[in-house]
């Protein structure tokens, strides 16, 4: 009994002490990666700011162009009837979101939703307004309707989506 006694007497503080110090071992190698990691984030989003601010001009820039207003001064109408410039004014917008659809890594899904919802309703409503009419008649008689429409909205889709655009920007800088 005296031996087990004695062998718990000088093994049991050893045991204590291995035990502690794994433990504190395993806390400081913790933190160490916590702390890595942290610096390594920082770094990342400091190089990555500049692309996210460039993703968001260049966004911005697509939903100016996609203004109907902007748009179809933009795409001359002359010598096309309707369903020609309905054509071109669509085949623009899918050629300027197509140029721009690999930005949608550098901000949120929201966002890019607002993106699309606004270049799709944009889409829709010169669709709308040139099934409508004659298809025949003068391409300007489209562009004429489309911007009437669209002045006659409380805001147009693009405007709405940059201003969220401009709103998640301002959050995040």
């Amino acid at each position: 009994m005296d031996i087990l006694f004695d062998i718990l007497k000088y093994s049991l503080p050893s045991v204590f002490l291995l035990i502690l110090a794994y433990m504190m071992l395993s806390n400081f190698m913790e933190n160490e990666e916590k702390r890595r990691l942290y610096f390594l984030r920082k770094e990342t989003q400091k190089s990555s700011i500049p692309s996210r601010l460039a993703a968001y001009e260049r966004l911005a820039l697509f939903l100016e162009r996609i203004t109907p207003s902007q748009l179809i001064v933009r795409v001359s109408s002359r010598g096309l009837n309707v369903q020609q410039y309905q054509s071109l004014l669509v085949k623009t917008i899918r050629s300027e979101y197509e140029h721009n659809v690999s930005q949608q890594i550098y901000i949120s899904d929201r966002a890019w939703k607002y993106i699309v919802t606004s270049k799709s309703a944009i889409v829709s409503v010169i669709n709308q307004i040139a099934g409508e009419m004659d298809p025949e008649l003068p391409g300007i008689e489209l562009g004429k309707k489309v911007i009437n429409h669209f002045m006659k909205m409380d805001a147009e889709p693009s405007r709405k989506a940059l201003a969220y655009l401009k709103s998640e920007l301002s959050k995040e800088i």
